[in-house]
């Protein structure tokens, strides 16, 4: 049960970030989904760093419920990235909808690198 609660306040922090997030970028994402592709990275990122430094450092079940099953599975959105990308190609905007689609797997690939990478350092 307690590692239920530990993937639910997870879960709940990481969307409340993902909304605080939609909040804080709204102005400058007019025509682009910004705020779901920054979240997804940094969930990537988050994501990466987690994986590796619990293999090096033995991190707690309980923590990694918390952090990647529950916060960046709430912070990140896949379902929304791809709603994202298919408005935008329905609405003409191949190369916003392209780019989001690429640019979002590329990255999404680039943050869980960085993540491992930084993770090592420590």
């Amino acid at each position: 049960m307690w590692n239920v609660l530990l993937v639910f306040l997870g879960g709940g922090l990481g969307s409340l970030c993902r909304y605080g997030m939609s909040l804080a970028l709204a102005r400058y994402a007019l025509m682009f989904p910004l705020a779901t592709l920054v979240s997804n990275i940094l969930s990537s990122s988050i994501l990466g760093f987690l994986v590796m430094y619990s293999t090096q450092h033995h991190l707690p079940v309980s923590m990694r419920l918390l952090i990647a099953t529950g916060f960046c599975g709430g912070f990140s959105t896949f379902s929304t990235f791809a709603a994202e990308s298919l408005t935008l190609l329905q609405h003409g905007q191949w190369l916003y909808g392209l780019t989001n689609m690429f640019g979002s797997m590329l990255l999404g690939l680039a943050g869980i690198y960085l993540g491992m990478r930084l993770s090592s350092l420590i």
